[in-house]
């Protein structure tokens, strides 16, 4: 059991209450919580819940046996922004020539490859239902990877750091896909427990912003008349929603309706490239139908020789500058610490005042 590897120094307390108290107060009341749910992949008690909700552990006063585990995982307790490209081996654009995804496919071709190189027994996916609800899938054979379900972004939480321990317990190597927050809880849960070294591939995904199931399926639903059950993409391009219908249809419209139910943690992250993963991947510098591919280290760059060796992809070179911009873009609109309201409303009036100038 992975409670029996825990030797890490207890992280000190900043309120005298248990461990979950103060990640209660330093973490989840202050809207820091970006839902990674590393925490209640780690408690040992099984007590804090995840899932299409904020994360909670109900009973925390009387269950919580105070280890300090849910503290020494959480990417935001002492939260410092991450940011920018990162470091990087090779940046390319590519399309894989076997799998069909949310653009390039190249996720899918990474881990199809990975497995058959023998690197990775299994890969920790999110699939989706009919609603559009997530659920975790392990992959552990490349023909997983033709179910249209499985592959593609869903824009909503999954419970994949959960499943993620379940999976470091029972494989002796694993890869796992997830936001630049997740690849972050990954990290430190490599550090502070020992069966995470089994995660041998991390491969992180370009991201502005996550939603609540329930949240994003009701506005679209009641706010842009579409159902989900009835859509087969969902995209988020040149700041548009995108939802591409059964029937041929597509409803667009800007990401900033959805305001309103972008999570808090969402709000204060500046990671748009997954600066802490192996690999990153995502549609942006990159032509239609292509995903940009930042190799960060020798492993993901003897995968992607494989690849090209075997002609599973087609590459070209990617819009780096583009890239970049994204990540600027994230810092500027989320600041740390966030700014007041009334310092945004100031800004807002020089904005209008230099427009009519």
């Amino acid at each position: 059991m992975i409670a029996r590897e825990w030797q890490f120094p207890l992280p000190e307390k900043k309120h005298k209450k248990k461990y979950f108290g103060n990640l209660k107060i330093e973490v989840i009341d202050t809207g820091l919580c970006c839902h990674c749910a590393a925490c209640a992949s780690i408690c040992p008690v099984e007590g804090i819940t995840a899932g299409d909700k904020p994360i909670d552990f109900p009973n925390w006063v009387k269950d919580c046996v105070d280890c300090g585990a849910c503290i020494k995982v959480c990417p935001r307790w002492d939260y410092q922004p991450l940011n920018g490209i990162g470091e990087y081996i090779e940046i390319t654009s590519a399309r894989s020539k076997r799998f069909v995804g949310q653009d390039g496919a190249m996720v899918s071709e990474i881990t199809a490859s990975a497995i058959e190189m023998g690197l990775i027994q299994a890969a920790i996916f999110v699939g989706r239902d009919e609603e559009w609800r997530t659920k975790v899938i392990t992959i552990k054979s490349p023909e997983q990877l033709y179910d249209r379900k499985i592959t593609g972004t869903k824009y909503s939480y999954a419970d994949v750091l959960p499943a993620l321990k379940d999976a470091v317990i029972k494989y002796e190597s694993v890869a796992f896909v997830g936001t630049p927050c997740m690849i972050s809880a990954v990290r430190k849960l490599q550090k502070a427990f020992k069966k995470f070294e089994r995660v041998k591939l991390s491969i992180g995904l370009f991201c502005t912003e996550n939603f609540y199931h329930h949240e994003l399926y009701e506005f679209l639903l009641n706010k842009k008349g579409v159902d989900l059950r009835n859509s087969v993409k969902t995209d988020i391009k040149k700041g548009k929603f995108i939802v591409r219908l059964k029937d041929g249809g597509k409803v667009s419209f800007p990401v900033k309706e959805l305001e309103e139910i972008i999570p808090p943690g969402c709000k204060v992250c500046q990671d748009f490239a997954a600066v802490e993963s192996d690999v990153s991947v995502g549609s942006v510098g990159s032509g239609s139908r292509f995903s940009t591919v930042v190799v960060r280290n020798e492993i993901v760059k003897q995968i992607i020789d494989y690849i090209r060796e075997n002609d599973y992809a087609e590459f070209s070179e990617p819009k780096l500058e583009i890239v970049q911009k994204l990540c600027n873009y994230k810092i500027k609109i989320h600041p740390y610490p966030p700014k007041k309201k009334e310092e945004k409303e100031g800004e807002g009036k020089t904005e209008e005042k230099g427009d009519k100038e």
